[in-house]
């Protein structure tokens, strides 16, 4: 499955368009997280705890994403756009929301 946040692959022209897929996660961030990223921004630097939860989130809903276009027979999906949010009470919980359009190229 080729996965692009452009509109088109190049030197391969879509043969059918199957439809918008999305996919979509929502992940808890646990308080130990939150302690140690309070520490990284007190101190400075990054905080591998958070990015690793996000790139899990992402992969989950480009995952969902794949396996929705997979079932609709495409081998591709165009146009990608991914959006980060965080929800929840005291913004604990990070949502990660992917959608696209599913084509054969």
């Amino acid at each position: 499955m080729i996965l692009s946040t452009t509109p088109t692959i190049e030197g391969r022209p879509i043969q059918d368009y199957k439809g918008v897929v999305t996919g979509e996660t929502i992940i808890g961030a646990n308080a130990l997280k939150d302690f140690m990223a309070g520490l990284r921004d007190f101190f400075g630097g990054r905080s591998g705890a958070y990015e690793r939860v996000l790139q899990e989130a992402k992969d989950t809903a480009l995952h969902e994403m794949t396996e929705r276009a997979k079932a609709l027979g495409a081998n591709a999906v165009v146009g990608i756009d991914l959006d980060y949010s965080t929800i929840g009470q005291a913004n604990s919980m990070i949502m990660v929301t992917c959608s696209g359009t599913a084509v054969v190229l």
